[in-house]
């Protein structure tokens, strides 16, 4: 079954440094999106960009902006545009529970033409190899063990550097990932500092050490 909506509102969601590296970065799944509506002659009316885990069974109560894009999409008929499914979650019941909701979702990399109930198929065959690759990781892990190989660095303060070099790198790609929601707030008329770091306190959008933003966090991080 092929849907074919008169419009698109565009859901994007970003949550660790990793998505960033792997192609799954706010900047990757717009260019994504906005390439597939213009190929397929179909206008983005609005956007939603999420900085959110997808985990948890209060998910959604933790998704403001994906119901913000939802009620968006029932008001002008659209249907709601995402680069990859993962970027709506990785949980199969998650998934299940946004096709109640009576509003059509398309997936950018899939096509128009795959129909709504296959969502939960993809969704629950991705959830099933993350499961097996897993398995097979402790597995391996368990066996070099066993082999006698040491895990991890045996030397303290090089793991402490490499941990240190981590956390940066993390922070840098949150940071990467929070300036264009800000951006994005700027437009939808947050314009002072204090009513940008209001806004995502509301939203409950964590600064990088896991905190709540003040007019001089959002300055610094502009």
């Amino acid at each position: 079954m092929t849907i074919n909506p008169a419009s698109f509102v565009l859901y994007c969601r970003v949550s660790t440094s990793r998505q960033g590296r792997s192609g799954l970065g706010l900047e990757a799944q717009r260019s994504r999106a906005h390439k597939f509506a213009a190929d397929n002659d179909i206008p983005i009316i609005g956007e939603e960009i999420e900085v959110e885990t997808g985990k948890g069974s209060d998910a959604m109560d933790r998704r403001p902006r994906l119901l913000a894009a939802m009620t968006m999409a029932r008001k002008h008929k659209a249907a709601i545009l995402v680069s990859k499914l993962d970027r709506l979650s990785r949980n199969v019941h998650f998934i299940s529970g946004l096709m109640t909701q009576r509003v059509p979702f398309i997936v950018a990399e899939l096509g128009l033409g795959v129909d709504p109930f296959m969502l939960h198929i993809y969704a629950a065959l991705a959830e099933k190899e993350r499961e097996m690759i897993a398995s097979r990781t402790r597995e391996a892990l368990q066996q070099a063990k066993a082999r006698g190989v040491v895990l991890g660095n045996p030397r303290i303060d090089d793991a402490r550097q490499k941990a240190g070099e981590t956390l940066n790198a993390q922070k840098d790609a949150r940071s990467s990932n929070i300036r264009p929601l800000i951006h994005q707030l700027r437009q939808q008329g947050f314009t002072s500092l204090a009513a940008i770091a209001n806004e995502l306190n509301a939203r409950k959008v964590p600064t990088a050490r896991g905190g709540q933003w003040h007019p001089s966090s959002v300055r610094n991080m502009l």
